[in-house]
């Protein structure tokens, strides 16, 4: 495995295209000075020794050993040493409802994006757990697999929407069937927490839910949205069009189901938090889950890496030499040579 153990020095290579445009505006101010005195093909009679190929190949070495310095203070290691590695957490699955109901608006910007970003901070905070993440509406499917990659699951999080589903519902029972599944059958510490409206349209939640606890894991539900709840929005192209109506034209007002969600947490031996405005609940819910005796795993780490800037400072000195050596006028060896001509 390669890293750079300063990553951030690379951007000084972004300065590479700035020094070509200003040698190439270097370049056409002294033709433009050279042309001033006279004609051109006269110039170059009364000056033999000038090369014009020879000042090009100084400047391509000069930026090849700028570009091989940067690259040498930026310290890329090479993982030496791979290990498994004894860590402790807690194996944890995010059930995440993203039906249409999850747009609406009581809580800001809506109940998605608020969960959404609740998930993220949860994950900044995440110190050798394991987190995975479940999407649900009409159906439940895995978002990914669970992983301490926390990198892989902010970018994962980021692509929910509910367009990722057709079917619509809030199959809750199936997605805590299916975050049980999740696990692997040696975690002994688990925990799902599921983040919804409430909104069930199936009647097996309580039934999966009392089947999670027979097998060691722990469900916490947080509860998104307000009791006075809010109207569906429909969006075309991004833009807001309208909100659902029923059949008699009516808007339809999505509330929060909290008896539902306080039935599920009740049963899994968990913690029920309905989300506000100002907070969505995670904090409170990974507290609790903190709690909880954390359980070793092994994971594959490089646990040491060697330094290579060594070699990329020789290949930097080495093109600096060169471009030393080499002088811009031309020589009589040169010429024989016609290598710079």
């Amino acid at each position: 495995m390669i890293r750079f153990e300063h990553i951030e020095l690379l951007y000084a290579l972004l300065l590479i295209p700035v020094f070509i445009i200003l040698y190439l505006v270097m370049n056409y101010w002294k033709r433009r000075a050279i042309s001033r005195f006279g004609d051109t093909q006269l110039m170059n009679r009364l000056m033999p020794q000038r090369s014009n190929v020879r000042p090009l190949i100084k400047f391509l070495f000069v930026l090849f050993a700028f570009g091989f310095l940067v690259i040498a203070v930026a310290n890329p290691q090479i993982g030496s040493k791979l290990e498994k590695a004894q860590r402790k957490g807690i194996d944890l699955i995010i059930a995440l409802d993203v039906s249409n109901s999850m747009l609406a608006q009581d809580i800001k910007p809506n109940r998605l994006q608020a969960a959404k970003q609740a998930i993220s901070n949860l994950i900044d905070k995440l110190q050798g757990d394991r987190i995975g993440i479940i999407v649900f509406a009409g159906h439940a499917y895995t978002q990914l697999p669970i992983t301490s990659d926390y990198a892989a699951a902010k970018m994962f999080l980021s692509s929910i929407s509910p367009d990722i589903i057709p079917i619509q519902g809030t199959a809750i029972g199936e997605a805590i069937a299916l975050s049980m599944n999740s696990f692997s059958e040696d975690d002994h510490n688990r925990a799902i927490v599921i983040i919804s409206d409430g909104e069930n349209h199936e009647g097996d939640a309580l039934e999966q839910t009392q089947e999670a606890i027979d097998k060691g894991i722990r469900i916490y539900t947080i509860g998104m949205g307000l009791p006075e709840g809010g109207p569906i929005p429909n969006y075309t192209n991004g833009q807001l069009t309208g909100y659902k109506k029923d059949k008699d034209g009516n808007i339809i007002t999505t509330r929060l189901n909290e008896t539902m969600l306080q039935q599920i947490a009740a049963t899994g031996e968990g913690y029920y938090v309905r989300a506000n405005n100002s907070q969505a609940g995670l904090n409170k819910i990974f507290e609790e889950i903190d709690k909880l005796e954390e359980s070793e795993f092994e994971s594959q780490i490089f646990s040491d890496y060697e330094d290579r800037f060594q070699y990329f400072i020789a290949i930097a000195l080495l093109l600096l030499i060169t471009e030393f050596i080499i002088v811009e006028r031309k020589s009589k060896w040169a010429n024989r040579i016609k290598l710079f001509e």
